[in-house]
């Protein structure tokens, strides 16, 4: 063990001084997204460990606030933003799954409620269902998951 003292106060202004001499606001940017799609798919409950935290408000804020803040970090990280985008898209079929489209919006959210996911851009319209597809039945996977060409959050 260190018998090293705790830094006294004018060290802990010091060291926190330098760091914000090297964070940027893009560094910050990236971070909030990424801490926007964590806390979002904590708040589905999907995710083991989580079921007690489900708050489909809380879901449909963080992905209107990621959708929000897309073009930003296009702009700065846009090697970043296929990654964010699949992340987006993953948290909104999370979304989907919890009938979160039929929940009331968080306070403070847009009053209408998140669109269908797509992939990660609020722009595209949604697919309309095949007229043959075969209808998904509550509890069971659609045809996607079916396949295995889709991952669903607390699968496998």
């Amino acid at each position: 063990m260190s018998t090293r003292e705790q830094p006294n106060e004018e060290e802990l202004r010091a060291a926190y001084e330098d760091e914000m001499k090297r964070v940027r606001v893009d560094d910050l940017l990236l971070d909030t997204v990424v801490n926007m799609v964590n806390f979002g798919m904590r708040r589905t409950g999907l995710v083991p460990g989580t079921e007690t935290e489900r708050d489909a408000g809380q879901v449909q804020l963080a992905i209107e606030s990621v959708r929000a803040l897309l073009p930003l970090v296009e702009t700065v990280a846009p090697e970043q933003i296929s990654a964010i985008r699949q992340a987006l898209s993953q948290l909104q079929l999370a979304y989907v799954q919890l009938g979160g489209a039929a929940a009331k919006p968080a306070a403070g959210a847009a009053t209408e409620p998140a669109a269908a996911p797509t992939p990660a851009t609020a722009s595209e319209p949604a697919a309309a269902p095949e007229p043959d597809a075969e209808p998904v039945k509550p509890g069971e996977p659609g045809p996607a998951q079916r396949s295995g060409r889709l991952w669903v959050p607390g699968s496998r």
